[in-house]
Parts: C-alpha cells; structure tokens; sequence
C-alpha cells in the first residue's frame, strides 16, 4: 500500500488550538495534575496495619531493585580493593583506596580512620556518598570525595571509620548521570537502566567493604550525603537494611514538586529510579522504616522545596507510627538555599551519635577541609580495564531472544511471559480502567468526489483526540473492502493537512496559507479513492498537531521526563492513544466489521507494532523504516528487559499480516524465522522496499 501521503512538509506552528476548547499546553498541565493526584492518592493504599506492611516490604524493595536496574541477586564479586597511599590528618588518617563494585566498575574513595584505636576495639562506621561537587585542577579529576572530605574528617576525629566514595559522574574516572537529562540517550529507559541503580551498588558494595575491615562493628553501620548524595543515601538505606542509621540531605521531595511544579528539570539522571511502578517518592523513604531515619534540608532549597519535603515526611510518619516506632524518624529544617551548611551536619553529626553511639555529646568541633585535592587522588594513572566510564552500556543485562521454537506451544508460552511483562513492568502507567470510547462529530464534509469526516474522543482524561475519515463521496461503508487508520507523527500531520486542510478548512482551523502543491496531493488521494474501495483514517496521538504543546528542545525533554517520573514515557501513552484509537474507529457508523490496518511511520510505527498487540481485530499493519531495535527508539519504560522490536514483530505477525517498507528491503531476520518455523503462513510477514516519493 501506498504511504498516506506525498512527501509534503509542513509547519503548522500557525495551527490554533481553537479546534478545540482546550490547547495541547492546558492540557498537559492539567495532564501532569490529574496523574500526579493519582499516584498521591494511591500511596500505601493498599497498607492498612502492621501486618500488611510486614508482609508488603519485601515485595516493595524487590520492585525497587527492578526499578533500579538491579537484582537482589546479583553477584557480589571479589572487590579487589586495593590502597594506593595513606595521608594522615589530626588525629585521623586518610586510606586512598579503589575497589570494584563489579569487573571493571571501579570505585575510588577515601577511607577516614581515627588515628588511635585500642586492642580489638570497632568502631560504628559511615558510608558517605557525595553529591555533585566537581573538583578538577588542569585537567585532572580529583573527584567530588575531595570536595567533601570534611565531613569523613569529622567523622574520624570523633569515633567513627568513614568511607567517602566517588559517584561516577564528576569522580576520577568520569561516567555519566547525564544521558536522558542532556544527551537524549532515551535508550536509558528502554534498557531500564538509570545511573542512580550504579550509584546505589558501589554504595551498598562500600558496606561490604566496611564490614570486612577489622576497625569496623558491622552492626552498626550508617549512610549519609547532600544533594545526589542525599538521594544515594535513599537507595543504599531503601535497598540494605544493614544500614541502622541514616541521614539524607537534601535528596528527595514529593513528586508534586518534581512533576507538577518543574523541579525534575532542575535534577540529573541520578536522582530517580525507572519508576515502572508508578511510586511516590515517599516510597523510597517509608521502606526505611523502622530504622533510624532523620529527613533533612533547608527552608529554602529550590530544587527541594521545603513543602515537598514536609509531605514526604508526613507520608513516611505514617509507616513508623504503623510500627510504632516514631521516635526513629526524624525532620530537621535549617535556614538557608541549596548549600553544604554546617547547621545541617551538626543535626546529622548528632544523628548517629544518638542511634549508632547512644550518645547525645554536645556538637563543638566543626567539620573544617585539611587537605588540597592532590592528597587525597588515588590513581596515578586510570586502569586500562575500566567500564566505569561506560557503566551505562552494560550495568542492566539484556534479555536474549529467545531460540526458534519447535511448536507453538513454547512460543505461546513466551508470548504469554512477555504480555505479562509488559503489563506490569512497561505499560504499567496506562489507565487501569480506561472505559468505553464515546465519539463526537465535529466535522461532516464533501468535496471533489471526496467524503471527511472528523470525530473527537478522550483517549486518557484530559486528552481529547480528533479521528479523521476520509473516503469516496457517495461510497456506502459497507462495500469498502477495508478501512487504513494512519497514525501520524509530526511529519505525518503536516503532510496531512497539507493534503486536505485547504479542501476542508472547518476541519483544519486556522492552517494558515498551504503549499502550492497541496492540491496536487489532494488530487493523488482521489485518483486513490476512486480506484480502491477504501477508507483511510487519520489519527494524531497526544502532542501532536491539534494536541501539541509548546516549548523549545530542551523543554520538550523535561517534559518526557515528567512522563518518565510518572512511571510512563511519551511514546508509552502513544500506543495506549493507538489502541484507543482503534476502538474509537470501530465506534464510527460503518466500521464495526470493516477489516482494519494499521499503518505509520518511523518510531511512530513502533507505537503501532505494540498497539497492534493489544488490538486483536486488525488485520494488517503497514510499517515503514521500522527501527530494529529500541536502542534507536521508541522509548518505553524497562522494555529491553522484555523483548526488542524484532521479537514484537513475530508476536504481531502471528496474529496479523505484517509488511515492512524498509531501505534495502532488509530488517532483522528473527520474525522470518518464527513465521517461518511456526507456520504462520506466506503472507504473515514481509520486507519490501522503501518507495522514495
């Protein structure tokens, strides 16, 4: 089948949201609103008592390791630690040392010893990770450990064995936490990998590291940092309850704040999980309990606005009173910005002392830098085998396509493991109950042999969606041999009020002044019409064209990102608008039992490959420049732990026939082979060459 329409491109910046009462910004804000609600709303729902919540935290944290690309079973490797030089300062001294939390995945740190210990004694220890603090002098990259390392001084010089460890973004051995937030590696999501699982290892691989020094009373270990540093200390203490006393700076607040107010573009990569779950922060925090946890920030942080971080310690109450633990959580509130103050460690200081010490000393002695960053370096030269700088390549294992099945019966059982996995881990964030799929006429036009008509439906509150039908003039649904639904993406649209805006202006509001050749393409589409008894439908999901939304690039990012914080992605909730679009055609006079095919382009025609998955009536689905993989995109939360586009293109192909229009005529073999294999038919799947228009 022909693509939908010539290659006309057009910006339809001048298109106004008067087509409908509510323009794409409005509804988007009111989008990020209504979702936001939703997860608050559902907090712990399900937790009434202590027993629901005994019985319940396991099954959380094992979602938050998922969520953080991480097993609780992964292996706990040699940490080959090695100790590079010793520095001492007043009566403390300083162990430079590296280890690698997996092969390759280098950590450098700094290990603060108090200076005089007796015969067998142990000490409580500290695992301080540090926030974003980039210390590099010509060149060369001390770490943030340095720009930190008063408080392991602090720490050492009263009591306390403190092990300061590097991120891998701003350490010795640079990494990234900046793949989504700047580098438009979206692929970060699909692998479900985020730099905050890597951080939330080497930290919980520090512990281990702890508890092997003999200067160490491995029961009584705590965690602690500001910032990046904050939010690692969530996860480490989330994550490992060998942790019995923790303090996070400045590292988390409600998902109001982040979502509804903004504050997600002012945080890296590092600071959230792929949140599949659709949790609330306060998730993270509650799954501290009933250890001793102090909450801690300034009245005014902008990126963590005080009342956001109030709520979570509101919402976190809730489970130590469950526990009847209250005592061990804590909120302290100092004055001041987004800053390192020593009123906030005292607080901290003072923390451990209580619970890791059952001490309450006065806090005199302040936490005061002894040392220039050369002191505290710990490689002379970088290890040839490091991956740290990489991490992001391999951290999260991918699943391997499966083998070619000998019957349909193992293949049914993997189609089955999939769907499952994309319900509960991928499309998660879909509507629960989405409802029944009520159309409105907008539009009933005729022109030039040519029938349009447009219907308005609500794909997902607030999104309201125009379906346009286009046909022969005179034509009775009923001797159409099949009905297209083109799914366009913003090339597609253009093209498409190209096509038709300047013949059926009421249902293209203000499009402004069209391409000379815009008729030319009108006149292609009724040489088409008159030759097949077809219709062709039109659709734009969320964003795109009636529905879009302003901003520049590095807006248009952040607002993905809001997606992601929700527990969706953009092109996540594209497929679900694909699915309901599918209904909403079913709906119109005419088309209950007309045959169906799917058709788009390019990452669009992804959206439409997994659409068509849950979708059983269409019948076809016309593809064109597939990716082959979702390491090119769509986006969609954690998917690459499931399946890549080769293995949904067999799923699809055995239910319906699918035709891919790619360069070359090529495309990874894998669906052939399960067609193949399977019996699937003939016509079940095949690559044709894209036709250049």
């Amino acid at each position: 089948m022909k693509s939908y329409a010539p290659c006309l491109l057009l910006a339809l910046a001048c298109l106004a949201p008067g087509v409908f009462a509510v323009s794409g910004d409005d509804m988007l804000k009111e989008y990020f609103e209504l979702e936001t609600a939703k997860i608050e709303d559902g907090f712990l729902a399900e937790v009434k008592n202590k027993a629901d919540w005994l019985a319940k935290k396991d099954g959380y944290r094992k979602q938050l390791f998922h969520m953080l690309g991480l097993d609780p079973d992964r292996e706990r490797t040699d940490l080959k630690v090695t100790i590079t030089g010793k520095v001492e300062g007043e009566g403390f001294v300083v162990e430079k040392l590296h280890y690698q939390s997996s092969p390759g995945l280098y950590v450098t740190g700094n290990l603060y010893l108090p200076k005089e210990r007796k015969p067998n004694q142990k000490f409580p220890a500290i695992l301080y990770v540090c926030g974003h603090g980039r210390v590099r002098k010509d060149g060369i990259n001390y770490g943030n450990k340095v720009h930190y390392h008063h408080h392991g001084s602090w720490f050492a010089r009263h009591g306390y064995v403190c092990l300061t460890i590097d991120t891998i973004q701003l350490g010795e051995i640079a990494g990234l936490h900046h793949g989504i937030y700047s580098k438009n590696m979206w692929w970060w999501a699909s692998r479900g990998y985020t730099p905050a699982g890597v951080e939330a290892w080497n930290g919980i691989r520090g512990i281990d590291y702890l508890q092997s020094r003999p200067e160490v009373d491995g029961e009584r270990i705590g965690v602690t940092g500001r910032s990046g540093g904050g939010a690692y200390s969530w996860w480490v203490a989330a994550l490992d309850e060998r942790v019995k006393a923790a303090v996070p700076v400045a590292g988390i607040t409600s998902m109001r704040n982040h979502v509804v107010d903004g504050c997600v573009e002012g945080h890296c990569d590092c600071m959230y999980q792929v949140n599949s779950q659709g949790w609330d922060f306060a998730m993270i925090s509650s799954l501290v309990a009933p250890r001793a946890l102090l909450i801690s920030n300034t009245d005014k942080d902008r990126i963590f606005p005080l009342d956001g971080v109030v709520e979570v310690h509101r919402k976190t109450k809730r489970v130590y009173d469950i526990l009847g633990v209250p005592n061990n959580l804590g909120l302290q509130i100092t004055e001041g910005p987004h800053r390192d103050t020593q009123d906030l460690r005292v607080h901290a200081f003072s923390w451990f002392n209580r619970f890791l010490k059952n001490e309450r000393p006065l806090i005199e002695k302040p936490a005061v830098k002894y040392f220039e960053p050369e002191g505290l370096k710990v490689f002379d030269k970088l290890p040839e085998d490091e991956i740290t700088s990489k991490i992001h390549d391999t951290f999260v294992p991918l699943v391997a396509p499966p083998a070619i099945p000998d019957d349909k019966k193992s293949w049914g059982d993997y189609r089955g493991e999939v769907m499952s996995g994309l319900k509960q881990n991928v499309f998660a964030g879909w509507p629960a109950k989405p409802g029944s799929v009520t159309l409105r006429k907008a539009v009933d036009l005729e022109s030039e042999d040519v029938a349009l008509s447009a219907y308005d439906f609500v794909s997902q509150a607030p999104w309201n969606l125009r379906l346009f039908v286009v046909q022969r003039k005179g034509l009775p649904r009923k001797d159409l041999d099949l009905v297209v639904l083109n799914v366009l993406d913003e090339k597609g649209w253009g093209e498409f009020a190209a096509t038709y805006g300047k013949t059926f202006p009421k249902a293209f509001e203000n499009v402004g002044k069209l391409p000379a050749h815009a008729a030319d393409a009108f006149a292609s589409e009724k040489r088409m019409f008159k030759k097949h008894p077809w219709a062709m439908a039109y659709v734009a999901p969320r964003g795109i064209g009636l529905t879009a939304w302003s901003g520049d690039a590095r807006k248009q990012n952040h607002i993905r990102r809001r997606f992601y914080l929700l527990g969706q992605t953009l092109d996540g909730m594209r497929v679900h608008d694909v699915v309901r679009s599918a209904k909403a055609l079913r709906g119109v006079d005419g088309f209950a039992k007309t045959p169906l095919w799917l058709q788009a382009h390019g990452h669009m025609a992804a959206n439409v490959l997994y659409a068509s998955l849950f979708t059983p009536e269409v019948t076809r689905l016309d593809l064109h420049d597939l990716p082959t993989t979702h390491m090119e995109g769509p986006a969609y939360l954690s998917v690459m732990r499931h399946l890549d586009l080769p293995q949904a293109v067999a799923l699809a192909a055995e239910r319906c026939r699918v035709v891919l229009y790619q360069p070359e005529a090529k495309y990874d073999p894998f669906p052939a082979k399960i067609a193949k294999a399977l019996s699937f038919g003939d016509k079940a799947f095949s690559v044709r060459k894209v036709v250049q228009q």
